[in-house]
């Protein structure tokens, strides 16, 4: 889902659900470097240490036989179902779990996590009014009619806030299902007043509701491996954990209405007038999208209010939810898509009303085409057999149908902030059939594992639409003003939905930013895509958790990543690295070597100089005959010398001269003649690590570039110096010149040389001698044996 930011806000930060431990924190290495072991799961059969599932993985399924009944007058939902759920669990389930995400909606139903509040500096008449106390039901939120077993006989059931346990009279068994009945109905909320994914749109100047139909049906929790039931509450923010399964929908709107949903439509023949029908016919062959209901069409029906009924037969296989939209105010238009790597064909479909036509019947489809098609290089080719976007001003999304924004002004004008706005949000959403409706990810508990890993393919998408599309998440630098944020206002995006301050940046813009860095500037493109790929292939239509992304983006490039999902993924240390200062040295190349002497005495016997308490109580032991006592033949001068038996002066002084330089000659002179040495020293200002990258500019204009890689940090994380040898003088030193590590403060990023340095010291250069290389000896050094005159 898309969020804007400024929203968000005002949330409070609560606390944190992981932590970034430390195991050497007093020290200046050892600390983000160090493995990731004492903080991910270990793995186990059901999840791999590779990142893949494991050879006893497993998940449960849910099946959903739905129908659905349209109250536009009442602005109500009815519905009923059948669910068939199985155990492909080890477990034995003695209850089950539900959500109704819709009693969110309610004064009275919902769950009760409140938001601290102050006197406001002004308000506005529609804000102020009297605390009403104690709080009244303001009529919505779920209204369960009965929950029965296939016989129709009641079950126990317990209604806790947004969500329902169902109690079951006997214990579901592994590799058993059930089969139980829901019926239910709602109000529906109007989402502009009352905020929400789901609900109504009322257009007052024609008198038309546009209903998006989201979280409407009570449904199945995810039973896991690593969490149980994940059950917890629906506040509005923290998104979903579903099951896949097969869904049959059958949705009972006024015959005037247009209707999209999750999957296929089974029955347009009934439902759609004959020329819809053909138009329609003609669309599953276009390579440019067709409207299938006009505008003409739609603002006749705004016109006329049908008495008529007709009912919408969907069916969607393997998908984890079905959302579905209605309204007589649809333009509606499609093409065919075909995806190279499975040459699956896919109805591309756009539903909007006459206020967003200029900008949606030219851009929607096609970007609905471009997404699928883009994410498929990226992930997986894209499975389902529809595609669609509706303009609902908002942003939403659900298996193989999407809710966006981007409506044009009365003359059918628009700003080009509206446009990259809107073609954005149907990227991102759309996109969002990959990361987590295919992918499935847990929502609730990790929102980056849906809107990070998303929002970043999302900017590879955009990238791939127009070069100069201005993306706002994805960029490095444009994370770096969420960094600069104090750290009370920071939260790892290692933490739960519920407990983030900055809810955009943290589960959007920072997993997003460090996902391009890792691709851009830490492992390479095509080591990064070919592990990003591998994850979304291994964990397609199955439920993966953090663990499973990193290892598996680790086991697939042949990297060490630990360090980099510690800072970012772990922490909330900025990246800020500074050029502390540069020193420039050049070589005397008329040094005149000097012979080095050392004066020194021979060895002592190399015994240790304690007795520890083993050799001691080993020498006491009348059992132990020691090897070198029995072998006659390993008894030799050493032997002796170390038990006082060979004598020799150890206070007598020696002196070796090493004379292993020469001066340099004259074609030595000449190839070093124009070297000039600079050593430049960096501080880690920040915290985080990073590659050091380097641009060079010399006093010719001729630039050079230079990348160490962030492990130049492991044996000191908080200064490191890099020295550089050049020929042509240096005139000026860039780090990260293309602003591609999120740093912080580029200001302490540059070095000029204008002139006048004074500190240009010498160093000396000789030519090395060739010399015989020795390995154990004692270089030129007497030995204790020749000492003694001893062989």
């Amino acid at each position: 889902m898309k969020l804007k930011v400024t929203v968000l806000s005002v949330f409070l930060y609560t606390g944190l659900s992981a932590q970034n431990i430390q195991n050497n924190p007093g020290s200046n290495h050892g600390n983000r470097f160090e493995q990731l072991g004492t903080i991910l799961p270990t793995p186990n059969i059901y999840r791999a240490a590779s990142g893949a599932p494991g050879h006893g993985y497993w998940q449960n399924k849910a099946d959903y036989d739905i129908t659905a009944y349209l109250d536009e007058d009442k602005r109500n939902l009815k519905g009923s179902e059948t669910i068939t759920y199985y155990n492909n669990s080890p477990d034995d389930l003695e209850y089950i779990w539900l959500q109704l995400d819709e009693n969110q909606q309610s004064t009275v139903k919902k769950a009760d996590f409140p938001y601290s509040s102050t006197l406001p500096k002004s308000t506005n008449d529609q804000q102020l009014k009297a605390t009403d106390l104690p709080i009244k039901d303001n009529g919505y939120g779920v209204i369960l009619e009965k929950v029965t077993d296939l016989s129709g006989a009641p079950l126990k059931y317990t209604i806790n806030q947004t969500m329902m346990r169902i109690d079951l009279p006997k214990a579901l068994k592994k590799g058993e299902k059930l089969v139980f009945k829901v019926a239910w109905n709602y109000n529906i909320p109007d989402r502009i007043k009352m905020g929400g994914r789901g609900g109504y749109e009322n257009f007052a100047e024609d008198g038309n509701d546009l209903y998006t139909m989201t979280q409407w049906y009570p449904r199945m929790c995810v039973y896991s491996d690593f969490h149980g039931w994940q059950n917890h509450q629906f506040t509005g923010r923290g998104e979903f954990a579903l099951v896949f399964g097969n869904f049959k929908v059958s949705m009972n709107v006024p015959a005037d209405h247009i209707v999209g949903g999750t999957g296929e439509c089974k029955n347009y023949e009934q439902v759609l007038t004959s020329d819809q029908l053909a138009r329609y016919r003609k669309a599953e062959n276009a390579n440019e999208p067709i409207e299938i209901v006009t505008l003409d069409d739609a603002k006749k029906a705004e016109k006329n209010h049908a008495k008529q009924r007709k009912t919408w037969n969907f069916e969607a296989n393997d998908v984890r939810d079905f959302a579905w939209t209605s309204s007589r105010k649809f333009v509606w238009d499609g093409m065919r898509v075909i995806i190279p790597e499975n040459n699956n064909k896919v109805m591309a479909m756009s539903f909007y009303p006459k206020e967003a036509y200029a900008l949606y019947r030219k851009y929607s489809t096609k970007a609905v085409a471009h997404t699928i098609k883009t994410y498929s290089e990226f992930t997986i080719p894209y499975p389902y057999p529809v595609a669609q976007s509706v303009e609902a001003a908002n942003g939403m999304e659900y298996p193989m149908i999407c809710f966006n924004f981007g409506r044009t002004e009365k003359d059918g004008t628009y700003s080009e902030g509206t446009k990259n706005g809107m073609i954005g949000v149907v990227i991102h959403e759309v996109g969002h059939n990959f990361f987590p409706m295919i992918i499935n990810s847990d929502e609730r508990q990790w929102s980056w594992m849906d809107e990070g890993l998303n929002t970043f393919t999302e900017y590879l998408t955009e990238e791939k639409w127009d070069n100069k599309f201005p993306s706002k998440r994805g960029p490095a630098w444009t994370i770096v003003d969420y960094m600069k944020l104090p750290k009370d206002q920071l939260e790892p995006i290692m933490s739960n939905s519920e407990n983030i301050v900055q809810f955009g940046p943290n589960a959007y813009s920072k997993p997003a930013t460090g996902l391009n860095i890792l691709r851009e500037t830490i492992m390479g493109r095509e080591l990064f895509d070919k592990a990003f790929k591998t994850y979304a292939k291994r964990w397609a239509f199955k439920h993966p958790e953090p663990a499973d992304f990193f290892r598996t983006m680790e086991d697939a490039s042949g990297e060490d990543l630990d360090w980099f999902w510690r800072g970012w993924f772990f922490g909330t240390d900025p990246v800020d690295i500074a050029i502390d200062k540069v020193t420039i040295a050049t070589p005397d190349l008329n040094a005149i070597p000097q012979a080095n002497e050392t004066t020194y005495k021979v060895e002592k016997p190399l015994v240790n100089s304690f007795e520890d308490l083993s050799k001691i109580r080993n020498k006491e032991d009348k059992s132990i005959t020691f090897f070198v006592d029995k072998d006659k033949e390993l008894q030799d001068f050493y032997y002796r010398y170390d038990r006082g038996e060979e004598k020799v002066d150890n206070n007598k002084e020696y002196t070796v001269k090493a004379d292993n330089t020469a001066a340099l000659d004259n074609k030595d002179k000449e190839k070093f003649k124009n070297i000039t040495a600079y050593q430049i020293d960096f501080v880690n200002k920040g915290g985080l690590v990073m590659p050091i990258i380097l641009e060079f500019t010399f006093e010719d204009g001729t630039k050079l570039y230079d990348k160490s890689s962030a492990q130049i940090w492991r044996l000191n994380e908080q200064k490191v110096s890099k020295t550089y040898y050049f020929e042509k003088k240096l005139k000026s030193v860039q780090l990260d010149p293309m602003r591609e590590t999120a740093d912080i403060d580029t200001s302490n990023n540059f070095w000029s040389n204008d002139g006048t340095t004074s500190e240009i010291s010498k160093f000396q250069v000789f030519k090395q001698k060739q010399q015989q290389a020795v390995r154990g000896g004692s270089n030129g050094k007497i030995n204790p044996m020749q000492a003694a005159g001893k062989k």
